[in-house]
C-alpha cells in the first residue's frame, strides 16, 4: 500500500529471505499461469554463454571493427610486454657484468665494458623504450576510440528498440511499466548493455592477451615459475563460481529497486498538485527516503560481496611475490639464474598477476552489466500487442466507408495473478481476465452515422470505445469494419484511420503547433491554424505570448482545462479521421464555450462514423442513434425521440440531470 510502509530494515530482511528462496531459479514470483511460467523459467536460466550470444548478435553491423579493435589491442598490449624485459637487459648487460656489454649479440654492435659505453647502451635502451611504448599508446587508442564510439552507438541503438518494443506492449503492460520504469530501463539498463563492449569484450581480451603473452616471456626465463603461476589459474575459476554467481542476481534486484524508485518519484511529481492539496509531501518525501535506504541496504550488502573476491587477491599478491622472492632469490644465490632473471621474473609476475586480477575484479562489472542485459532481453521477449494474430489483407483509407459491425462481443480486463508482492521485485504479474465488463455487445453503425453511448459512470461506454478503436481485442466475438475484422487488418492501418479526444487530454511539453500537428506530419501552418479556428482555439492561442510557437509544459500545465481540451479537438480535426471518437470531449468547457464549438464539431462528425460519451445528455440529443449500456449490456437503442417514447432508462436518466439542473439554478438564484 501507498500510505503504509514498513521501515527498511525489516523489509530488507523479508528481501534477504526472499533472495534465498529464490536462489535456485533467480526469480521472486512464482506465478499461477502455467505457459508464462516455462516461459519465464527459461529466461530465469539465462547462461553466461546464452547471455554473450544475445550480446554479440547485438553487435551485427559492428562486429568487423569490433574485431579490428581487439587485433590492435593484441598487438599494443605485447609491444608493451617488451618494456619490462628491458629491465633483464639494462641489469645484465649493462650495469653489472654478468655477462656485460660483451655479451651483447653482434648485431647491437660491439661495446666495452667502459663507462662512456655503458652510458650509450641506457641511451639506447631507454630510446627504443619510449618509441616502443609511444607505438603501444597509438595502436591501442585507435582500437579503444573504436569501442567507445560503438557503445555509444550501440546504446542508441539498443534504447530505440527498447523504446519501439514498448511502446507495442499490449496497454494494460506498459501501465504496469509506469513512466519513471521505462524511464529507468532505457536509461540505465540499456547503456549498460552497450558498456558490455568494454566490460565482457575488451578489458576481458587486454587481460587475456597480456596473460598470454607474460606466460610466454616466462617460460622463456624458467618453466618452473611458470607452473607455479599456472596453479593459480583455478583459484580465478573458484572464486568466479562462489562469489560471482551469486553477485548477478543481486545487481539484477538493484537495478529493479531503482527502476521502482525512477517509476515512484516521477508519479509523485506528475501528481504534485493531488500531493498538496492532501498535504502528503512529508509522507512521499518519506517515502521516497524509505525506498533510498532500501536500495542502498541492498547496494551495500552486494558491494560486500563483490570486495570478498577483492580480499582474496589482495592476499595473493602479496604471497606470490614473497614466493618468488624466496625461490628466485635462491636461484640466484645458487648462481641458476642472474639478478636482471629474478627483477624481469617479479617484473613480469606482476604483469601476469594484474590481467588476472582484472578479470576477477571486471567479473563484478559484467554480472552488473549482464543484469541489464537480462532485464532488457526480458523485456524484448514480452509479446507485443495482437502479437497471436496476423493481418491478412490490408485496406486502402481513401476506400474505407466506415460501417461498424459489433457481433456478439464479450471483454473482460487482464487481471494479475501472482503469489507475491510485485513491488520489490519488478517483476510483472502474468495476465488472466477477470469478470466480463461488456457482455453479448450487438450493434451495425452505418456509414457516417453518429452513436451516443449512454450510461452511468463505470457502465463500459469508455471500454467499448476502446475496443472500436483496437486497444484490445474482444474476449469473444468481434468487430468489422466495412465487413472486415479488425484482427485480420494492420494495426496501424486501421488506427490511421482514428481520431481520439478523450476525457483526460494529454498533451506533449511543446509548443501549441507541435501539439496540434502531432495528428498529420508535415502538417502545414495553414491546416494547423484551419483546424484551430475550428476548434474555437484560435483566439485564445494568438493571445498567448508567443502565439502558436508557446511551449504548453508538460501535459499543457500552463493551460486551462477547456484550452486543453480544445486543443485536442483541434489535433482531431487535423487529423481528418474516417472514424471519430469523442469521450467527454467537451466536459472540460463552460457552458459558453461548449455551446462555441457544438456547432463544430457537429461540422467534424457530418459524413463520419462517430461515437460520442456525454454526461450532458443536453448535447447528444441530435445523435442519429443513442445506445444506453448498464451494467456492460445494451439496454436500449434509438433515438432521442423514441427513447423518451419508450420511457426507459434513457428517460431515466435524463429526468434525474434535468432535475439536477433545475435544483442547481434555483440554488444560484437563491444566492
Amino acid at each position: 500500500m501507498r500510505l503504509s510502509r514498513s521501515s527498511s530494515r525489516n523489509r530488507f530482511r523479508q528481501y534477504l529471505k526472499q533472495r534465498k528462496q529464490r536462489a535456485a531459479q533467480e526469480r521472486v514470483h512464482e506465478h499461477v499461469d502455467e505457459r508464462a511460467e516455462a516461459k519465464r523459467a527459461k529466461r530465469a536460466k539465462r547462461s553466461f554463454v546464452g547471455l554473450f550470444g544475445a550480446f554479440i548478435s547485438l553487435l551485427t553491423g559492428f562486429r568487423g571493427v569490433v574485431a579490428m579493435s581487439l587485433v590492435t589491442l593484441s598487438v599494443s598490449v605485447l609491444l608493451g610486454l617488451l618494456i619490462p624485459y628491458a629491465t633483464k637487459i639494462a641489469i645484465d648487460y649493462i650495469i653489472t657484468d654478468s655477462p656485460g656489454p660483451t655479451g651483447l649479440p653482434d648485431f647491437v654492435g660491439e661495446f666495452s665494458a667502459e663507462r662512456s659505453d655503458r652510458m650509450r647502451l641506457i641511451w639506447m635502451l631507454g630510446g627504443a623504450m619510449v618509441t616502443v611504448a609511444g607505438a603501444s599508446v597509438i595502436i591501442g587508442m585507435w582500437g579503444r576510440w573504436q569501442c567507445t564510439r560503438i557503445t555509444k552507438r550501440v546504446q542508441v541503438s539498443l534504447r530505440r528498440r527498447v523504446f519501439e518494443h514498448a511502446s507495442r506492449l499490449p496497454l494494460h503492460r506498459i501501465y504496469q511499466l509506469k513512466s519513471g520504469g521505462v524511464s529507468s530501463i532505457l536509461r540505465e539498463d540499456a547503456g549498460g548493455v552497450g558498456d558490455l563492449i568494454f566490460s565482457l569484450i575488451y578489458n576481458p581480451w587486454r587481460a587475456i592477451s597480456q596473460l598470454i603473452g607474460t606466460l610466454f616471456i616466462l617460460l622463456l626465463i624458467d618453466w618452473r615459475l611458470v607452473v607455479g603461476a599456472i596453479l593459480m589459474i583455478p583459484v580465478i575459476w573458484f572464486s568466479h563460481k562462489t562469489w560471482i554467481t551469486k553477485i548477478r542476481p543481486l545487481y539484477r534486484d538493484i537495478r529493479t529497486r531503482r527502476q521502482g524508485i525512477d517509476a515512484m518519484s516521477a508519479e509523485a511529481f506528475s501528481g504534485m498538485r493531488v500531493v498538496r492539496a492532501f498535504n502528503r509531501r512529508h509522507a512521499e518525501a518519506a517515502r521516497f527516503t524509505s525506498e533510498g535506504h532500501l536500495l542502498a541496504r541492498q547496494e551495500l550488502y552486494t558491494w560486500w560481496w563483490a570486495r570478498g573476491v577483492e580480499i582474496i587477491w589482495m592476499m595473493l599478491i602479496p604471497m606470490a611475490s614473497v614466493a618468488v622472492l624466496i625461490y628466485g632469490g635462491g636461484a640466484v644465490i645458487d648462481g641458476v639464474l642472474t639478478i636482471g632473471d629474478l627483477m624481469a621474473f617479479s617484473a613480469y609476475l606482476l604483469a601476469l598477476l594484474g590481467p588476472l586480477e582484472a578479470l576477477v575484479a571486471s567479473a563484478t562489472n559484467v554480472q552488473n552489466n549482464l543484469a541489464a542485459l537480462d532485464r532488457v532481453l526480458d523485456l524484448l521477449a514480452e509479446e507485443r500487442e495482437f502479437e497471436d494474430t496476423t493481418p491478412t489483407m490490408t485496406i486502402d483509407p481513401t476506400l474505407v466507408n466506415g460501417r461498424i459491425a459489433i457481433e456478439g462481443m464479450t471483454y473482460a480486463y487482464p487481471t494479475q495473478t501472482k503469489k507475491h508482492d510485485a513491488t520489490d521485485t519488478g517483476e510483472h504479474a502474468e495476465d488472466r481476465r477477470g469478470e466480463p465488463v461488456l457482455s453479448d455487445i450487438n450493434l451495425e453503425i452505418e456509414p457516417g452515422e453518429t452513436i451516443a453511448l449512454v450510461g452511468a459512470s463505470g457502465a463500459g461506454k469508455t471500454t467499448l470505445c476502446n475496443l472500436i478503436a483496437r486497444f484490445d481485442d474482444p474476449t469473444q466475438g468481434r468487430i468489422t469494419i466495412d465487413g472486415i475484422d479488425l484482427r485480420d487488418i494492420p494495426i496501424e492501418q486501421y488506427r490511421a484511420l482514428l481520431g481520439i479526444v478523450e476525457q483526460d487530454v494529454f498533451l506533449f511539453d511543446g509548443t501549441v503547433r507541435d501539439n496540434i500537428g502531432y495528428a498529420k506530419r508535415n502538417a502545414s501552418e495553414a491546416d494547423i491554424i484551419a483546424a484551430a479556428k475550428a476548434a474555437n482555439a484560435h483566439g485564445f492561442i494568438t493571445d498567448l505570448d508567443l502565439g502558436y510557437d508557446t511551449r504548453i509544459g508538460e501535459r499543457g500545465v500552463r493551460l486551462s482545462g477547456g484550452q486543453k481540451q480544445r486543443l485536442a479537438i483541434a489535433r482531431a480535426i487535423l487529423a481528418d479521421p474516417r472514424i471519430l471518437i469523442l469521450d467527454e470531449a467537451t466536459s472540460a468547457l463552460d457552458t459558453e464555450s461548449e455551446r462555441l464549438i457544438q456547432h463544430s464539431l457537429a461540422g467534424l462528425m457530418r459524413g463520419r462514423t462517430s461515437f460520442v460519451i456525454a454526461h450532458r445528455l443536453s448535447t447528444i440529443r441530435h445523435a442519429d442513434r443513442i445506445v444506453v449500456i448498464e451494467d456492460g449490456r445494451v439496454r436500449e437503442v434509438g433515438t432521442h425521440d423514441e427513447l423518451l417514447e419508450h420511457d426507459g432508462r434513457y428517460a431515466e436518466l435524463l429526468k434525474m440531470q434535468l432535475e439536477g439542473e433545475d435544483t442547481e439554478e434555483a440554488r444560484a438564484h437563491a444566492k
